[in-house]
């Protein structure tokens, strides 16, 4: 299923069938939570953690340039995770890193989400599709 069938069908899609979908197409816009590819209508494609109560998910860091992924093609667009706890970091219960990695012939970028709770709650990020008929 290609990205803009995505957008139209309004039901959850899977980020790895989000992502795999991204790759070849070309973004006119990226940054760290929200790419848009065009066409007859605009596809978005939204990061994001949709809040329960106890946890908290977010961008810690970037690393790379958004502009290396606009106007070219991507190459690469995967997601991984880890648990591992980095040195002098003090996590809550739980938490979870993260990493989505793209790339183009131009450059690559790599956004790290960490995501904490007390376990009980949802510490993932979630791809959304969308259309729009225009992008601002």
């Amino acid at each position: 299923m290609t990205l803009a069938e995505m957008a139209e069908i309004r039901r959850y899609h899977r980020t790895s069938d989000i992502l795999a979908a991204m790759v070849g197409l070309t973004p006119i816009h990226a940054d760290e939570n929200t790419f848009v590819f065009d066409g007859p209508r605009k596809v978005v494609v939204d990061f994001e953690h949709d809040q329960d109560c106890c946890e908290s998910v977010g961008v810690y860091d970037v690393c790379g340039d958004f502009a290396d992924l606009v106007g070219v093609p991507l190459l690469q667009a995967e997601e991984s995770d880890n648990i591992d706890e980095p040195e002098g970091y003090v996590p809550r219960d739980s938490y979870t890193w993260t990493f989505y990695r793209f790339a183009s012939i131009k450059g690559s970028v790599v956004v790290r989400w960490l995501g904490e709770s007390n376990g009980y709650y949802s510490e993932s990020v979630d791809a959304k599709v969308r259309s729009m008929l225009t992008w601002p």
